[in-house]
């Protein structure tokens, strides 16, 4: 094996993702309800600024025919078409939790089995029952695999074949201790358990293990073959675990999502009813404020209001499209171009 480790790539996930990490942390790490206030921000200051600057006020514009009337309107069939989403897609969420008796009986038995393997692996007689601890236990087995793995290659009589899987052991050490520190903080439910774990950079070291034993296996000792082995095994478990937790925390974010778009659909349909039926006049709002006319003030907030359940929409799936389009295989298999010729430098997309 020729590989430059300078190739690898990196543990974390941002650093695996092409772009700013200005524009990764909006999409991924802020709260979600601060990105939705920004963008309200955002429309609000636009509209008071256009009302502002606009040669033709919005007051005589409402007294020659009825913009306001028109765009409310409009809004408010959004909504009602917004409410009907949001049905749907909690439809979607609750009908996977849906099943006769004998569905959801292999459905146990499919999370048992998985758990009583993962407990031949990580030395425990009972896996961990919170999403974060069981990934952090799959990931102490993995340190501690690639701890015995460079012991046991310390006898390796190949000088270069011995600096290259003591380099990979303990790349795999830093990770593990890096993302283990981030799992003990994390609580399911946040974004941290799901971000911890995509820093897990999984499908490099499965594609990495596998290629030192196919490819220089003869030189290996059986200690360190085995060592190899085990820690393909911690890893390949590691991979499903990741991905249920994964599935689990965007039911989770889609279930918040359509209870605040309810939430937040309320005093949108009571403004925009209010909207059409009290700004019919322009003698309604009267007045300048900071050299404003009241009724761009009036208007902009309405519309900024109306369009809350809209921007929480887009707050909210920015960041599921974001992970799940990061996300899409699993396993070593690269979904995105690289500047290697064998892959070593790519990995399962964002792993």
């Amino acid at each position: 094996m020729d590989d430059d480790p300078g190739d690898r790539p990196s543990d974390e996930m941002r650093g695996r993702v092409p772009g700013s990490r200005a524009k990764l942390w909006v999409l991924i790490r802020a709260d979600r309800w601060a990105v939705t206030g920004v963008l309200l921000a955002g429309i609000f200051g636009v509209l008071v600024v256009f009302g502002r600057l606009d040669p033709a006020p919005l007051r005589g514009a409402v007294a020659a025919s009825d913009p306001i009337e028109t765009l409310f309107q409009g809004l408010l069939t959004a909504i009602v078409t917004a409410v009907t989403l949001v049905v749907t897609i909690n439809q979607l969420v609750l009908s996977q939790e849906l099943g006769s008796l004998g569905d959801q009986r292999d459905r146990m038995r499919g999370a048992m089995s998985f758990r009583e393997d993962t407990e031949g692996v990580v030395d425990e007689p009972v896996s961990p029952a919170e999403p974060s601890a069981f990934l952090l236990a799959l990931i102490d087995a993995a340190r501690s695999r690639a701890e015995r793995l460079a012991d046991a290659v310390a006898r390796c009589g190949d000088a270069q074949l011995r600096r290259q899987i003591e380099e990979f052991a303990d790349g795999v050490v830093d990770n593990a201790e890096s993302v283990g520190d981030q799992l003990e903080r994390a609580e399911f439910g946040t974004f941290e358990v799901v971000l911890a774990a995509l820093n897990f950079n999984y499908s490099w070291k499965i594609y990495r293990a596998r290629r030192f034993r196919i490819e220089r296996g003869d030189a290996l000792s059986a200690d360190a073959d085995e060592a190899l082995a085990e820690l393909v095994t911690v890893l390949e478990l590691f991979a499903p675990a990741r991905e249920h937790v994964k599935t689990l925390y965007f039911q989770w974010e889609l279930i918040n999502l359509s209870r605040a778009m309810l939430y937040a659909a309320v005093p949108a349909l009571v403004v925009a009813v209010s909207t059409i039926l009290y700004l019919d006049d322009v003698g309604t709002v009267t007045g300048i404020t900071l050299g404003v006319d009241n009724l761009v003030w009036v208007v902009s907030a309405a519309v900024a209001v109306v369009l809350v359940p809209f921007l929480v929409l887009l707050s909210y799936v920015l960041r599921i499209a974001t992970v799940a389009k990061r996300t899409l295989a699993i396993g070593p298999l690269v979904l995105r171009s690289t500047d290697g010729t064998d892959g070593t430098d790519g990995t399962d997309r964002v792993q």
